[in-house]
């Protein structure tokens, strides 16, 4: 019998102190050995020879030989030097376990073009001074599955074959330590190797037969027509497959997709299941089928959702969210309509509702929107729980190279911002793409985060067809023409493995051709027929795309329940210590309608949300410090002055309000304002606002403002009852905090595509933001705010104005009411302006009737032309019309009311401007020039009539 081996006649040795071997020589290594000594202490036979001798001459008490007499393989005098050797030894092999670990993906054969080997030093083991003759000995394997000892071969193979094959992962850089050991112990078990029974290999097969064989059918049955194909990367589609199949198993019923227009048309039909027909119709734009409202767009930026049956029976309802050519500008979109969906499913961690974006490698790295969207996914009002991101890694950006297009050695290094893993795996390994899908879910649906799949693959053709790729990349296009397709490859390997037979290949083929070539036929044997009208589904079923001529709707509410309401919100728990300057305000607010005090703008939306709240209407608030309010009006959270705790009054008025929600959003626009979009897609039941920290800043969100939220009604049918509250105004606050900029509103003014209004008073401010939820009507709504009117004694409203009446789209000037023929000038204006153009009329005529008539636009579109038309007739004495504003001509309103007003003139009435002059920047810098300009504007509103 081995020296080392069990025998029940000799039980493991007990240890002592007297004993214990000397360890102190091991410096760093020590903790190691003692484990390792403890394990020979209880089973000689766990460890490896070399650790027997080693305590064996440190003078450890060696296990008795089968005779019972004890030996020793080293002299005492060896044990230092052998202590060091062993130790460090065993340690340089954890070290590579550990380089493995965390680098293995460098050498991964992630690539499909590339042939040749990878070398990677802290891989090779050389690095930790091993050769071939260390191959066979065995080594502590510390956490590796299996056996505690191995040979320095089979830990190699595990790790090679775990880290270093298709699959390359990245997760070391996870800090949790759950997480890692969850990532770690899923990954070394399976060995990154996929189990697939036949039936999986041939669905597998189906998919990649079916991506390619409707690529190749669309390239020769509509020569020249872009559609921005696939090929190259159809293992998308098998990919996909597997999320909606498998959704079920994971309790996940639903899934919303965003992708660029790369292989959409693909997913549409071999994902979502939309139809051939539809699809061609596109092609050969006949708009029988699917017809668009509106403008319409391109067939490759459509949304689509379908309802569509796995295998094992069960329904998943697939969406696919509308896209502009913004690349990755979907992305917080598709984040926004998820939350909204999993809070109308009270779906609290996300577990029903998945979302899932299809970027570029291109665009991955290089928009900067992707880096907001990736820093939403674990904020407390925005999060998702958990986003599955595929790249799709072309390695090229339409004509950019990677070299060119960023600075990281991964298009995903973005991704490691917020400690989540990313798998890299070779796109023409559809199994090992299958593989890593499956552990994506598994792992966002444990832990509720987001997870990076990067399929590394290539672009077939040009950015779209008709481009020619070799122009610029001549030796990668090389390589690329003269590679199978994934499908070639695939079906080559199940031949081989005898799992499929050639008959099998030509009856796959022949059935899917076919299904291709009946759905064109059905096309072609259509005549074109007239659109289909636009019928709103799910949740949008009963309300209009399109604004009436109808009278404003009655948004008052009786001052009883305003009274109540601002009880509540005013109230303080009893024992919260707020802010000593925030227990007045409260108590005001509380007051200020039973005492008919003046109501100011904090606490006119107050009572606007808290009235919807209690009518049933959700209110959704975020933006950049918009709890308290950039000017600090708002305070819709109260913060415990020693606890920190919060609470939020309008969150408390009764025990069945409908929900309230108030976000301080991160320091982002667009991923915001998107987020925002995409949740008022999903429930036009919820008043959705969005604030900006000052209107300025909004530019910040451009892409969203243009591509979506004035557009996406006309282009894909899509509608929003979004709110934008923008701080406007000219307070000599210098360029960048005075306008948000109304111009550019304007100019995308058409088709009731927005609704753009200036209030003047908080009443004004009450009313239109009751008639965005009262009305059957969405469209989004743009209010630009005040800033130093919030609090203004001179702009606040009476509880009266609240508690009757609607929302004016043109205020008329209530001192002419009796003597309207008095007036000589019509003034309109927009704004705060109009206070300082009502000062300056009280000081020129303190008594008596002005001769002059002050009227505000409230509205500015849909433009109020009855109300501007009966005004304009009201003062039949008012030879001239006047229209005033703060902004420069060549923005604020000028250019859009100009035409709208002159074609309402009398004749011989004369119309003329009031305003700074044209100007590159918005506002000056200087508050001596700001008020020398302000004064010019007033001066030439009232110019001529003393």
């Amino acid at each position: 019998m081995d020296r080392r081996e069990k025998s029940p006649d000799h039980p493991p040795r007990e240890t002592s102190e007297d004993s214990a071997t000397d360890l102190s020589g091991f410096g760093v290594n020590a903790a190691l050995v003692e484990e390792i000594r403890q394990r020979y202490d209880v089973d000689p036979t766990s460890v490896d020879e070399s650790w027997a001798d080693l305590f064996d001459a440190a003078g450890s008490d060696a296990p008795p030989t089968q005779d019972g007499a004890a030996t020793r393989t080293a002299p005492v005098s060896a044990a230092p030097a052998l202590q060091h050797q062993v130790a460090d030894q065993h340690a340089r092999v954890l070290r590579m376990i550990h380089s493995y670990r965390a680098r293995g993906h460098r050498i991964a054969h992630t690539d499909p073009l590339s042939s040749s080997s990878l070398y990677f030093p802290e891989l090779d083991p050389a690095h930790y001074g091993f050769g071939d003759d260390d191959l066979e000995r065995s080594f502590i394997a510390g956490d590796l599955p299996g056996e505690a000892v191995q040979t320095l071969s089979q830990i190699l193979e595990r790790l090679r074959a775990t880290y270093c094959r298709t699959i390359g992962v990245e997760f070391t850089h996870v800090q949790d330590p759950g997480r890692k050991q969850w990532l770690q112990q899923t990954l070394e078990e399976s060995k990154s190797t996929p189990v697939l029974d036949t039936a999986e290999r041939l669905n597998i097969l189906e998919k990649l037969s079916a991506a390619e064989l409707f690529e190749r059918f669309l390239h020769t049955k509509f020569i020249g027509q872009k559609r921005f194909s696939l090929e190259g990367a159809e293992s998308l589609i098998p990919l996909l497959d597997t999320v909606v199949e498998d959704a079920p198993s994971f309790g996940i019923r639903e899934l919303v997709l965003g992708m660029a227009h790369r292989g959409r048309l693909n997913v549409l039909s071999n994902t979502l299941h939309k139809s051939l027909e539809s699809i061609f119709s596109e092609f050969e734009d006949n708009p029988l089928i699917d017809s668009p409202f509106g403008s319409g767009d391109v067939k490759y930026h459509k949304g689509y959702s379908n309802d569509r049956t796995t295998k094992s029976g069960e329904r998943v309802h697939l969406s696919l969210t509308a896209n502009p050519s913004h690349l990755e500008a979907v992305d917080p979109v598709v984040e926004g309509r998820v939350r909204a969906k999993q809070t109308r499913a009270a779906d609290l961690h996300g577990e029903t509702v998945v979302p899932v974006l299809i970027h570029g490698d291109a665009a991955f790295a290089g928009q900067g929107i992707v880096a907001e969207t990736v820093n939403l996914s674990q904020l407390a009002g925005y999060s998702t729980g958990g986003t599955l991101h595929v790249v799709v890694n072309n390695q090229i950006g339409f004509t950019t190279t990677p070299a060119e297009a960023r600075s990281t050695l991964y298009c995903t290094d973005v991704a490691k911002m917020i400690q989540v893993p990313i798998f890299h795996v070779n796109g023409d390994d559809p199994e090992a793409v299958v593989h890593c899908v499956r552990l994506a879910m598994q792992y966002r649906q444990r832990f509720n985060e987001d997870v990076v799949i990067d399929m590394v693959c290539y672009r077939r053709h040009g950015h779209n067809e008709g481009d020619e790729p070799a122009f610029t990349q001549p030796l990668l296009y090389a390589k690329i023409r003269a590679r199978p397709s994934v499908r070639k490859i695939y079906t080559d390997k199940l031949l081989e493995l005898g799992i499929l037979r050639p008959d099998d290949v030509k009856r796959i083929e022949s059935d899917l051709g076919g299904q291709l070539t009946r759905a064109l036929e059905v096309i072609e044997s259509r005549p074109p027929g007239p659109d289909e009208p636009y019928e709103p589904r799910g949740p949008w079923t009963g309300f209009s795309r399109l604004a009436t001529e109808e009278e404003e709707p009655d948004t008052g509410v009786p001052v009883e329940s305003l009274a109540q309401l601002a009880e509540r919100i005013g109230d303080i728990p009893s024992g919260f210590r707020a802010h000593p300057k925030l227990v007045t305000l409260f108590e005001k607010r509380q007051k200020a309608v039973a005492e008919d005090a003046p109501i100011d703008w904090g606490l006119a939306e107050a009572l606007a949300f808290g009235s919807l709240l209690v009518e049933g209407t959700a209110v959704r608030l975020s933006g950049q410090d918009s709890v308290r309010g950039t000017f600090s009006h708002r305070h819709a959270a109260l913060v415990e002055q020693e606890t920190g705790d919060e609470y939020m009054p309008l969150a408390h008025l009764t025990a069945n309000q409908a929900r309230f929600e108030a976000y301080d959003s991160l320091l982002s626009e667009a991923a915001v304002l998107g987020f925002e979009y995409g949740y008022s897609l999903a429930d036009p039941t919820t008043l959705t606002l969005w604030e900006a920290q000052f209107g300025d800043f909004v530019n910040g969100a451009q892409v969203i403002i243009d591509q979506f939220i004035s557009s996406a009604h006309v282009k894909w049918q899509r509608m929003s009852g979004l709110v934008m509250l923008l701080p406007h105004g000219y307070e000599g606050q210098g360029p960048e905090h005075s306008s948000a900029r109304i111009e550019r509103f304007l100019q995308q003014c058409a088709d009731d595509n927005l609704q753009i209004v200036n209030c003047t008073t908080p009443g004004q401010y009450f009313h239109v933001l009751r008639r965005q939820m009262c009305r059957e009507y969405r469209t989004p709504l743009v209010i630009f705010t005040p800033k130093s009117l919030l609090r203004a004694p001179h702009a606040a409203s009476r509880t009266s104005d609240l508690t009757t009446g609607r929302f004016q789209r043109v205020i008329d000037d209530a001192t002419l009411d009796a003597f309207p023929e008095r007036a000589r000038r019509i003034v309109f204006c927009s704004g705060k302006l109009y206070y300082d153009l009502l000062a300056e009329r009280a000081a020129r005529w303190p008594e008596g009737t002005p001769p002059v008539a002050l009227l505000r636009c409230e509205q500015l579109y849909p433009w109020p032309v009855q109300e501007v038309r009966a005004a304009i007739a009201r003062y039949v004495s008012a030879g001239t019309v006047v229209w005033a504003q703060e902004e420069p001509a060549n923005m604020g309103g000028w250019t859009f009311v100009r035409d709208r007003f002159e074609a309402e003139l009398r004749s011989g009435q004369s119309f003329s401007y009031a305003g700074r002059p044209d100007a590159a920047s918005p506002s000056v810098g200087s508050m001596r020039i700001h008020r020398e300009e302000q004064f010019a504007i007033v001066y030439t509103a009232f110019d001529g009539l003393d």
